[in-house]
Order: structure tokens, then sequence, then C-alpha cells
């Protein structure tokens, strides 16, 4: 690696994670405060965040985009990546942040790649490193100390945005894990511009985008041009590019900002409330992600 590429690498990466975190807080204040349903803002954000990918994937020089329509097998990975990955990790997140706050469905969200690091253990047959033992320890902690803030007696959030919360995780752990054959195949360009087009288009015939909810003035717009422009496309690219300059392991765990950048914006800007129980959970979350990483080095070294 490049020390010059250095910088420009971890900048990206930052600001990637910080623009999603961002993204999620916006996502919040529509729900609460302007009553735009989550299924129509997901619905929106793939149709329009797939269009502008599937052009730039197109615009490259020796463009994979229309390639992947012409292997059955690779376009019916596609069609589940689409559905079961893009629309379920898209719908079951913002559905969390409508339950609960953008700070929680983001921590929660964030328990993805420890179901990552044990799908890959069952499937090799090999029992976890110690790395990977004391990330599940804490990421258990984390989320008791989150949803109970330490009491047996009783949840802080209601069962069902901790259902979705934890669900949102699953479907991280699928959208990670499901299209990975695709990504040694075709650009992630390619790959996730199609899948946001066609699981925006699928979607659309429960979402019905065609009938705007919610109450739309210039803040409205503004929030939605956020989560459209700076927490998909440019995040995605700020993140791919990242990836080429510093490596997947380390642009990785900077992402790990994420949920500190949406609980930090959600505190300062609509007021949720975020107590010394919820940072300390949100770390031990966060810390999961650190300790995956380093274990992932360690084995690739």
């Amino acid at each position: 690696m490049a020390k010059h590429q250095q910088v420009p690498g971890f900048l990206m990466a930052l600001f990637a994670a910080i623009f999603w975190g961002i993204s999620g807080t916006c996502a919040q204040y529509l729900f609460e405060q302007k009553g735009v349903d989550p299924a129509w803002l997901v619905c929106w954000r793939l149709l329009l965040a797939g269009s502008i990918l599937v052009v730039y994937a197109m615009a490259q020089p020796k463009s994979d985009a229309l390639r992947i329509w012409k292997q059955p097998a690779d376009l019916a990975a596609l069609l589940v990546f689409s559905i079961l990955g893009m629309v379920a990790v898209q719908f079951t997140y913002f559905y969390s942040i409508k339950l609960s706050n953008a700070a929680t469905a983001t921590v929660l969200q964030y328990i993805g790649p420890l179901l990552v690091v044990a799908f890959y253990a069952i499937k090799h047959r090999r029992w976890p490193i110690l790395l990977e033992y004391a990330s599940l320890f804490l990421a258990l902690g984390g989320t008791f100390l989150l949803v109970t803030h330490g009491s047996f007696d009783q949840l802080v959030i209601s069962e069902a945005a901790l259902f979705w919360g934890l669900l949102s995780a699953f479907t991280l752990a699928f959208y990670t894990i499901q299209p990975v054959q695709l990504l040694r195949t075709y650009s992630a360009a390619t790959v996730t511009g199609w899948g946001m087009l066609i699981g925006g288009i699928v979607f659309s015939l429960m979402a019905k985008p065609w009938q705007v909810t919610g109450h739309w003035n210039w803040e409205t717009w503004l929030a939605f041009a956020c989560i459209i422009v700076f927490g998909t496309v440019i995040a995605f690219y700020f993140f791919l590019r990242a990836v080429s300059l510093i490596g997947a392991p380390t642009a990785s765990l900077l992402c790990c900002v994420e949920p500190l950048a949406a609980a930090a914006v959600a505190v300062g800007w609509l007021d949720v409330p975020f107590g010394g129980i919820d940072w300390l959970g949100t770390a031990c979350i966060l810390l999961t992600i650190v300790l995956l990483t380093l274990g992932t080095k360690k084995k690739a070294a």
C-alpha cells in the first residue's frame, strides 16, 4: 500500500461511515416528524440510487453491467440478492429506526458481522478463535445493555423494535454472504446497482411509490436528498474507493464509526435519549467489529 494512498483511503472510509450514520438519522426525522412511510422511502431509495449506480457501472471502461444479464445462473443469484438481500436489509433497518431510533437500530444491525463469522465457522467446520469468542460475549453483553439498561425485568425498547433490529442484523449477514460469488465475477457497482434497481422495482408492487406519503416541504426534500445522495451513492462510492486504496479489512474497521455518527447526530439533532449505559453497550458491540477485523488480519497473515 503506497503511503500517499493511505490518507485519502482513511478519509473516504470515515466519511462513508459518517454519511451512512447521518442518513439513518435523516430517515428517523422523516418518519417521526414528516410522516413518511418506511416502505415508501426504501422503495425510492433503491430506485433512485440503483439507477445512478447502474449508469455509473455502464460508464466504466470494459463495463460488465450488461454481461450479467446474459448468464442465467448469475441472473438468478442477482434476483435473490435483490429481494432477500438488498430489499430485506434496507427495509428491516429503516423499520427498526421507525420503531426505536437511528442510534439503536444502527448498533443492533452491527451484530451482523458476528453472524457472518459464525456462518463461516460452521461452513468450514472450525472452532472459533479466542478473538471470536470474545466478540460473541461482547456482542451479547452490548445488546443486553442497549435494550435493557442492565435490568432483567424490562426492555427499554419495544419487543417489536428489538425483533426488527435483530432481523436487520441477520439480513445484513445474508446481504454480505450471498453475493460473494457474483462479486468475484462482476464489479461491486454492477452487483449493487442492479440489486438496488431490481429490488426497488419488485418492492414497488408492495410499497406503491407513486402514492406519496408524508408532509413535504424544503426540509423533507433536504433530508430525502441526503439519504439518496450522501447516504447511498456517495457513501457507497467512497467505501469502494477506500477498499481499493487501503483494503477491505481496514476500510470495514473504520466504518465502525457509523453507529457513533448515527448516535451523535440523533442525540444532538433529534434529542434522542442516549445515556451512559447506551454508550457502553454501543462500545461493546463496536469492539466486536474491531476484534473480528484483527482476527481476520491475523488469519490472513
